[in-house]
């Protein structure tokens, strides 16, 4: 078990950390939509020195761009030596500290929960790694360790669950929320025009089964024997599911990796006395995180909010659950530069839709963030947004950082005079529109997102 834990823990380390190589200058370089050191700044000048505690990153040493991708090459090197045994420990603990600083100073861009969840699972790790050189994976696993794990495969499914009831979203409520979300959701995989078009007494009963699975089966994670072995196989399944239909970068297979937990595993008869305090800690902390999350306790004691305060801001503990509010609707941004202001060119990204006759991609464990961060702008207006405006900047300055991160850049030699962003509202085609155009979209003009600008 712990060889799967570490080991499986190290390739989603390595997923993670490859991924962000060719779009962190992008992203929050020196020449990027969001650069780091002007966000360092910024903290710095409203805390004072409590901002390094505040916003724990290496970067306040140095937030160059070279040193941003040196922290993501010695994280590749750190994951690559923990897959194979060597300096588990060490590893563990640089994974977590190399992860923690680039998620602290990648804004909007790292604000998502698997992000939080790869910290928790990998200071969680911290715990299951031997001491030594290179020592062996096959020995008993601390019992408290592999227990923080489970403890947080069970909270971040019920979690998950609970909000979606708690929300109040009718969609839920009435088993209706999946004729919307293969549709809606940030990026469709292939499957999932076909899975909208499934009857609707089918989406029911998918949602039933998804609230069975989220909100009964994780009671089982908390028996022995082969009960809790089924329970971790319906987690699997549904997580394979949402993968078969949805990109959602490493989110699947690292919650596929936490159930792994859950098997029978060889547990040591004496634990070191240090990781018994810190794994208690974990769960005690994560006890209180979810009755608050539930609503059962609105108010912690102060000196366990405190801890709790800390915790969460080194990711150490965290609240999940995902899509609590099922979005109906699938607007889409479309952003479009143009010379003389009267023909516009359209920029079309990599994998978020745009020409309506593009194929849906396969993306997934590779998360494209900026493409991801479009969807959840259209969800809103630019000024709830203020990385937007940074984007359409950059994109008139034509920084060629920012612009890799396209798909296409319809002004290659030199950037547009004037640039703007439209909406539309996109739904899937049907099968005879298909069969008849090849398209996977229709899209209906909703209106302008950004007013037409211009550095000149």
């Amino acid at each position: 078990m712990r060889a799967i834990l570490l080991r499986g823990l190290a390739i989603i380390y390595l997923i993670a950390f490859a991924s962000l190589l060719p779009q962190v200058r992008g992203l929050i370089g020196s020449h990027g939509i969001l650069p780091a050191h002007d966000y360092l700044q910024s903290l710095y000048s409203d805390y004072g020195r409590g901002a390094y505690t505040l916003f724990p990153t290496l970067a306040w040493f140095n937030s160059s761009d070279a040193f941003l991708t040196g922290t993501i090459w010695a994280g590749v090197l750190l994951a690559a030596l923990l897959c194979i045994g060597i300096l588990p420990l060490p590893s563990t603990i640089g994974l977590f500290v190399l992860y923690l600083s680039l998620d602290t100073v990648g804004q909007v861009f790292y604000s998502f929960q698997w992000d939080a969840l790869l910290l928790e699972a990998g200071f969680a790790a911290i715990l299951l790694a031997p001491w030594g050189w290179r020592p062996s994976y096959s020995t008993p696993v601390p019992r408290i360790a592999l227990w923080v794990f489970r403890f947080l495969i069970f909270r971040l499914m019920f979690e998950s669950g609970v909000v979606k009831l708690l929300s109040g979203d009718p969609s839920w409520r009435d088993l209706t929320a999946l004729a919307y979300h293969y549709e809606t959701q940030p990026l469709p995989t292939p499957p999932a025009w076909y899975a909208e078009l499934l009857p609707l007494f089918f989406q029911k009963v998918s949602v039933i089964f998804l609230f069975i699975v989220e909100l009964v089966v994780p009671v089982f994670f908390f028996v022995k024997g082969r009960l809790r072995a089924f329970a971790a196989l319906l987690a699997i399944a549904l997580q394979l599911l949402i993968a078969i239909s949805g990109n959602y970068t490493f989110f699947n297979l690292l919650t596929i990796l936490l159930c792994f937990s859950l098997f029978q595993a060889r547990t040591a008869e004496r634990t070191p006395v240090i990781v018994s305090v810190v794994g208690w800690t974990l769960i005690v902390l994560g006890a209180f995180q979810l009755i608050t999350a539930v609503g059962i306790v609105p108010n912690l004691p102060s000196p366990v909010a405190w801890l709790s305060f800390h915790a969460e801001t080194f990711h150490v503990m965290n609240g999940y659950g995902l899509f609590a509010v099922m979005t109906t609707t699938r607007r889409e941004i479309v952003i479009e530069g143009s010379d003389d202001g009267q023909q516009w060119k359209p920029y079309e990204f990599r994998y978020k839709p745009g020409d309506i006759n593009r194929g849906l991609p396969w993306v997934a464990p590779y998360q494209p963030r900026l493409d991801w961060q479009m969807w959840f702008a259209a969800l809103s207006n630019f000024q709830g947004n203020p990385w937007f405006s940074q984007l359409i900047v950059r994109l008139l300055q034509g920084e060629p950082a920012v612009t890799r991160l396209l798909g296409t850049n319809p002004f290659p030699d030199k950037p547009p005079r004037f640039i703007h962003a439209i909406t539309y509202d996109y739904h899937f085609t049907d099968w005879s529109t298909r069969l008849r155009t090849g398209a996977i979209w229709t899209r209906r003009y909703n209106g302008e997102y950004f007013p037409r600008v211009s550095l000149r």
